[in-house]
């Protein structure tokens, strides 16, 4: 090897290792992996509890039992938000360490908007479509500041949410579509977000230390 490599390789080394220590520090920890899985289990219970025959089978109530998994999985959410702001000893509680978690707000804000136009003419069976296609812009638009793999996140979703608007036999009727959609979804984005610190492993995703290693010889 020519001698003049060596020094080469090693600074561009050490360029990558200051690139990846910068997006380090611009990538957002305020989100739970934990919270967003367990958001998608509320999605699921209340779409097996609309499904079955537990609750009764009218728009109404079916409207509330959303309204409640989306009150549901802002609690779990922000409220793993305002744990990491108060508690995490890097935040500092600087409130401008909040703003990436306002990007989002512009999109559900729409979201709403767009559902209480929909649910006024009556098109309910295009509320799952539009809440995924939304869902799935949220997960795109934080491609910056949260784990790259989050684009694939944002890609399911969008892709479910085409398939609910576009296709005649899915309507506001089946509720287990959308419960099963967002309990997959919400498992996966969970993992990636978990999986953004290298030490964690899925036991640690359930609260269950790491198995011991095993050394050989």
């Amino acid at each position: 090897m020519n001698p003049m490599q060596h020094p080469i390789h090693q600074a561009l080394r050490e360029v990558r290792e200051l690139r990846q220590r910068i997006l380090e520090k611009q990538r957002f920890k305020g989100y739970s992996g934990r919270a967003r899985a367990l958001g998608g289990c509320v999605a699921l219970v209340m779409g097996l509890l609309l499904a079955g025959g537990f609750l009764p089978d009218t728009p109404r109530v079916s409207l509330l039992g959303w309204g409640l998994v989306l009150l549901a999985a802002l609690a779990l959410n922000f409220g793993a938000l305002v744990y990491w702001f108060l508690y995490d000893p890097e935040v500092e509680r600087d409130w401008r360490r909040l703003k990436p978690a306002l990007e989002a707000m512009p999109v559900l804000a729409a979201g709403a908007a767009l559902t209480v136009a929909l649910v006024r003419e009556g098109q309910l069976d295009l509320l799952f479509g539009l809440w995924m296609t939304l869902y799935g812009l949220v997960n795109f638009t934080s491609r910056r500041i949260l784990p790259r793999n989050i684009v694939w996140v944002g890609a399911y979703y969008l892709l479910a949410g085409a398939v609910c608007l576009l296709h005649p036999a899915i309507g506001f009727h089946q509720p287990l579509v959308m419960g099963g959609v967002f309990f997959v979804g919400e498992w996966f984005g969970g993992l990636v977000l978990h999986f953004d610190e290298r030490t964690n492993s899925v036991w640690a995703f359930f609260g269950l230390p790491n198995p011991p290693q095993r050394h050989d010889g």
